[in-house]
């Protein structure tokens, strides 16, 4: 599992992961407005769905707006409904 990045060019969170079918990333698509990062879109790669990758990116992506003091509003459905099972992040969503 490789480092949680922000491509600020693409507006985009990336981590790569190796999964039973393959490596692969998974990524978030965001929009900021007003320094507030709206998290637009999860995917996993092909490779990695049913790995439970995409969990663990929504880990990393939380506990990362936690450490830089970053707000999210998630807007995708799958960041919604991780932020309903992982109540303990509320404080990173503005």
């Amino acid at each position: 599992m490789g480092d949680l990045r922000d491509d600020r060019t693409d507006q985009r969170f990336v981590q790569d992961f190796e999964g039973e079918n393959g490596a692969g990333q998974v990524w978030a698509d965001y929009a900021v407005r007003d320094g507030v990062h709206f998290i637009l879109h999860v995917e996993a790669e092909p490779s990695l769905r049913g790995s439970g990758a995409a969990g663990r990116f929504m880990q990393a992506l939380a506990d990362h707006a936690r450490q830089d003091g970053l707000k999210l509003v998630p807007r995708c459905s799958y960041a919604v409904a991780w932020f309903r099972r992982h109540a303990d992040y509320a404080d990173v969503l503005a």
